[in-house]
C-alpha cells in the first residue's frame, strides 16, 4: 500500500518527493488507492468551505473555531485574483487579502487546508475572480490557451506559489491538495489548457496533489490523468459517486463541493435548504468512506463591490450566508448542531470535537437621520471626451459607476436606444429621471417627450458585479454604443459629443464628496431625489456586530467608517446589512449610503438580527419580470416531440434535421409524477456538429408559470448553467396545470440541431420531471 501511495501521489502532483528538499516534512499526504493517507494512514477528509475575504479579517479565527467545532478536519479556501492582483504585477497579500495568515490560523486551530487559487474560481464572486483588467484586450478570449490570458495567468500563480508554496504539508504547513481551475468542464474541453494551468502551478512550486472537480455530467470535459478528479453536486451522492468511478476506477472518492444551501440574486426569494436531505446525503459520503467539502460552511458576506451576478444577468445580493451552517455573522444554526452530532459518529482514531467559541456580541442601534447630502450631479469629476460612448474598461476603471452626458437638440417626442447597458442606466434629461435603462429584461429604450430647447441628457450607469459563471465572464460594464436618437417620421441618428465622468467609488473619491445639509439640497418629493450621497453619525456605546436596517432606501451601496459594507436594493430578499463589530467604534461612527433612486426616509438603525428574506417586487423600476409577449405557436410544427424516460439523468435529443430560428420554446405536455408541474434544471442546445452553443446573448423570453415567492424557481435558472438550480412552475400561490412553455431569446437566428435536458436534480422522487414534451424552433415564437 506504501508503495501504491507514492506512486499516486506521483500521477497528481508535480512529482516531487514527499520529503521537502530543506528538511523531512513534519507529515505525509498521498493518495491511496483506496483512501487518501495522512501519515500512511487512511484519512477521510470532512472539509468546509470558508472564504477569508468574506470574513471580517478579525473573525477569521472566530469563523474557523467553529468549523472545526462543527466537526470538520479541513477547510476549503479559494483565493480570488481579482483581489490579489487588483493591477497587473501589482499584488495584495495584506489585510482581508492576507491568505498565508488564514491558512496558518487554520493551522494552529487544528485545520488541514484545500488550497483554490483558480485563476478562475466563480464563488459569485465578481468577474468569477478574474481581473477586470484582463478586458482592457478587446479580443481576449479568458479561460484559454490565449497567450495573453496564459501570460497573466502563469505571473499569478507563481506569485501565489512564492507566498503559499512554504505552507504545503510537505514543507510543514497545512496544505493538503492544490486545485487546478474551477468546473472547466462547464466552460470548455480542452485538456491542453488545463494542463497548462497544471503546469504553471508546478512551475510555482506546488508539490502536493493537484486537483480538478466538475459536476457529473461534466467529469470528462478538460480531464487529465495527470489531475486527480473530483465531482460537485448537491443531492444524489450515489449517482454523484457512481458517475466519478467512471473516470477514476481506483482511488478516494470526493465531493469537492456539496452543496447545504444556495445564494441568493435580488428580487428572488432567500434559498433555504433542506436540512433533512443535506444530513443524510452528508451520512451516505460519511459511511460510503468519501471524502467532501461542504459548499459553504460558512459563507458570509460579499463587502464592498465584490459580489458577482448569475447568468444571463441575476446580480447576486450582497449577503452570503447561503443558509450555511454557520450563519453570516457567524452563528450557529440548527444544521451546524446537526451536523456536529452527525460528525461526531464518524471521527477517525485520536480524533474529538471541541465545543464552539461563544457568539460575538450583537448590539441593536438607535435610528438616526441623515443630515448631509453630497448629489453626485453636484460632484462630478473632470470629464473626458469622446466621440461615442465606450466601456468602463476602456476608460481604464474597473467598478462603480459612470456617468455620460450629451446634448439633445430641441425636437419632437421620441426615444433613445443604446445597443446595451451593464448594467442598469438612469436616464435624465436636465436633471430630471425620465427612465431607467435595464440589462435584466433587455429594456435598453426610453422614451422622450417634446422638447422646445436643447436639453442635457445624462445616462448614469450603474455597474453591479460581473457575470462569474459561463461564456458571460466577458463582461464589459457602462454604455454599449451606440446610442440613436429616434423620432416619429425622422430616421434614426447616433448620438456623439459626449462627456464621460468616471465614479470609482472608492477611497479618494468618497474622501472629495462636497456635502450641504440635506435640508438645503435635497427636494422634500422622494420622487425628485436624484442620486446622491448621504451621511450621518450613529452614537455606539460598546460596538458588536448589527445589521444596518435599509428598508427605507432604495438602490445602492453603503460605507461605515470607510468600510464598504457592500450593496443593497429595496426589492429584496435582503434589507439589512451586516456591520462587523470591529468595524465600529465606540462613540460616534459614520455612515454613507449612495443612493441611485432616492430613500423614503434617509434614516439609519442597526438591528440585532438580519431581514434576509423580505421581497417587495412592488419597488422594482421594471414592473415586471420581463417584458410581455405573445406566444405564437399555432400552425408551427415541432421541430421534435417525444418523451423523457424517468429519472435524474441528463437527456441528449438530436432532431431529425437541424432547424433554424432566433427562439427555443420546449412545452411540457406532462410530468412523470402526474401532477400538474413542470422544472428543467438546465437546457443546452447543441449545433448541427453536436456541441453545446454559445448561451451568450440568450435570455427568457417568456415562462408561462414560475415559482418566484415560495422558493427561486425562475425560468432564468435553466440557463443559468448551475445544475443545481431549476426552473419551477408555481406551486405556491397557485398550481397551473399542462402544457408549459418556456421560451428562450438566442439573440440572433441560429441553426439548432438539438438539445440537452437536465431534470431538476434529486433522487425518483422530486417531482416536476417532464415526461411529455414538444420543441419549436423559429423566428417568431414570442411577439412583443
Amino acid at each position: 500500500m506504501r508503495r501504491a501511495a507514492i506512486l499516486w501521489v506521483l500521477a497528481f502532483s508535480g512529482g516531487a518527493a514527499l520529503v521537502a528538499a530543506d528538511g523531512p516534512a513534519r507529515h505525509a499526504f498521498a493518495i491511496g488507492e483506496e483512501s487518501f493517507l495522512l501519515d500512511g494512514r487512511r484519512f477521510q477528509i470532512r472539509c468546509g468551505e470558508v472564504h477569508a475575504p468574506r470574513v471580517p479579517h478579525e473573525y477569521w479565527r472566530h469563523r474557523l473555531k467553529m468549523v472545526k467545532a462543527m466537526g470538520l478536519n479541513a477547510v476549503c479556501a479559494y483565493l480570488f485574483w481579482n483581489l490579489q492582483e487588483p493591477r497587473p504585477g501589482e499584488f495584495a497579500w495584506s489585510g482581508q487579502a492576507d491568505a498565508a495568515e488564514f491558512c496558518k490560523i487554520a493551522q494552529e486551530e487544528g485545520l488541514w487546508v484545500l488550497l483554490r487559487p483558480g485563476p478562475y474560481a466563480c464563488a459569485e464572486w465578481e468577474m468569477g475572480g478574474l481581473p477586470w483588467w484582463l478586458l482592457g484586450h478587446g479580443d481576449i478570449k479568458l479561460r484559454t490557451r490565449d497567450p495573453r490570458f496564459l501570460s497573466a495567468a502563469t505571473r499569478y500563480l507563481k506569485e501565489v506559489g512564492r507566498v503559499l508554496g512554504p505552507l504545503q504539508v510537505s514543507r510543514g504547513g497545512p496544505i493538503l491538495m492544490v486545485q487546478v481551475e474551477n468546473e472547466y468542464g462547464f466552460f470548455g474541453k480542452d485538456a491542453e489548457y488545463m494542463g497548462a494551468i497544471r503546469a504553471a502551478l508546478v512551475e510555482a512550486g506546488f508539490e502536493v496533489p493537484l486537483f480538478a472537480c466538475n459536476p457529473p455530467g461534466h467529469l470528462r470535459d478538460g480531464y487529465r490523468a495527470d489531475l486527480f478528479p473530483v465531482v460537485n453536486f448537491g443531492s444524489d451522492p450515489a449517482g454523484g459517486f457512481r458517475a466519478l468511478r467512471q473516470v477514476l476506477p481506483k482511488g478516494p472518492l470526493m465531493c469537492g463541493e456539496f452543496y447545504p444551501g444556495w445564494f441568493d440574486t435580488w428580487g428572488a426569494p432567500h434559498h433555504r435548504g433542506d436540512a433533512a436531505k443535506y444530513l443524510a446525503d452528508l451520512e451516505f459520503m460519511l459511511k460510503a468512506g468519501g471524502s467532501f467539502s461542504i459548499y459553504m460552511a460558512h459563507g458570509g458576506t460579499s463587502f464592498g463591490l465584490w459580489s458577482g451576478a448569475d447568468r444571463p444577468f441575476k446580480p447576486d445580493t450582497s449577503s452570503y450566508d447561503y443558509d450555511a451552517p454557520i450563519t453570516e455573522a457567524g452563528w450557529a444554526t440548527d444544521k451546524f448542531r446537526a451536523t456536529r452530532d452527525l460528525m461526531a459518529k464518524y471521527l477517525l482514531p485520536g480524533e474529538s470535537i471541541p465545543e464552539p467559541p461563544a457568539r460575538n456580541p450583537v448590539i441593536a442601534i438607535a435610528a438616526a437621520e441623515a443630515a448631509e447630502c453630497a448629489p453626485v450631479f453636484a460632484n462630478l469629476p473632470t470629464a473626458k471626451a469622446d466621440a461615442a460612448p465606450r466601456t468602463m474598461e476602456e476608460h481604464d476603471q474597473g467598478y462603480g459607476a459612470i456617468l455620460y452626458r450629451t446634448i439633445l437638440p430641441a425636437g419632437p417626442a421620441g426615444a433613445i436606444e443604446a445597443a446595451a447597458v451593464h448594467d442598469f442606466g438612469y436616464v435624465f434629461l436636465d436633471g430630471r429621471r425620465v427612465g431607467v435603462l435595464d440589462r435584466r429584461g433587455r429594456r435598453f429604450r426610453v422614451v422622450l417627450h417634446e422638447r422646445k430647447e436643447p436639453a442635457v441628457l445624462d445616462i448614469l450607469v450603474e455597474a453591479m458585479g460581473r457575470v462569474n459563471f459561463g461564456a458571460e465572464v466577458h463582461d464589459r460594464k457602462g454604455l454599449h454604443g451606440p446610442v440613436r436618437l429616434s423620432a416619429a417620421g425622422s430616421p434614426a441618428v447616433d448620438l456623439t459629443g459626449w462627456q464621460v465622468f468616471p465614479l470609482p467609488l472608492d477611497g479618494p473619491m468618497l474622501a472629495g464628496l462636497k456635502y450641504a445639509p440635506a435640508s438645503a439640497s435635497v427636494p422634500a418629493a422622494a420622487a425628485d431625489r436624484g442620486p446622491a450621497f448621504w451621511r450621518a453619525s450613529l452614537d455606539v456605546e460598546t460596538p458588536g456586530d448589527t445589521f444596518l436596517d435599509v428598508r427605507t432606501w432604495g438602490k445602492g451601496v453603503a460605507w461605515v467608517n470607510g468600510r464598504c459594507l457592500g450593496r443593497f436594493w429595496n426589492i429584496g430578499p435582503t434589507q439589512t446589512m451586516y456591520v462587523p463589530g470591529p468595524w465600529l467604534k465606540a462613540g460616534r461612527n459614520e455612515v454613507v449610503i449612495l443612493d441611485y433612486l432616492g430613500p423614503e426616509k434617509p434614516v439609519f438603525a442597526g438591528r440585532a438580527e438580519p431581514i434576509l428574506d423580505e421581497l417587495r417586487p412592488a419597488l422594482d423600476f421594471a414592473k415586471g419580470r420581463r417584458p410581455l409577449v405573445h406566444l405564437a405557436l399555432e400552425h408551427r410544427k415541432p421541430a421534435m416531440e417525444g418523451r423523457f424516460p424517468a429519472g435524474p439523468e441528463r437527456q441528449d435529443v438530436h432532431f431529425p434535421e437541424p432547424r433554424a430560428g432566433r427562439f427555443f420554446c420546449i412545452e411540457s405536455i406532462d410530468a412523470h409524477d402526474g401532477k400538474p408541474f413542470a422544472a428543467i434544471a438546465e437546457l443546452v442546445l447543441l449545433d448541427p456538429s453536436g456541441s453545446p452553443l454559445n448561451q451568450e446573448g440568450w435570455r427568457i423570453a417568456h415562462a408561462d408559470s414560475e415559482e418566484t415567492s415560495r422558493e427561486d424557481g425562475s425560468a432564468e435558472n435553466a440557463i443559468d448553467g448551475q445544475a443545481a438550480s431549476f426552473w419551477h412552475t408555481e406551486w405556491g400561490d397557485g398550481q397551473p396545470g399542462h402544457p408549459h412553455r418556456l421560451v428562450i431569446d438566442l439573440g440572433r437566428r441560429v441553426a439548432v440541431a438539438g438539445f440537452r435536458y437536465l431534470p431538476r436534480p434529486g433522487d425518483d422522487r422530486v417531482g416536476g420531471r417532464i415526461k411529455g414534451y414538444r420543441v419549436y424552433v423559429d423566428d417568431g415564437l414570442a411577439v412583443p
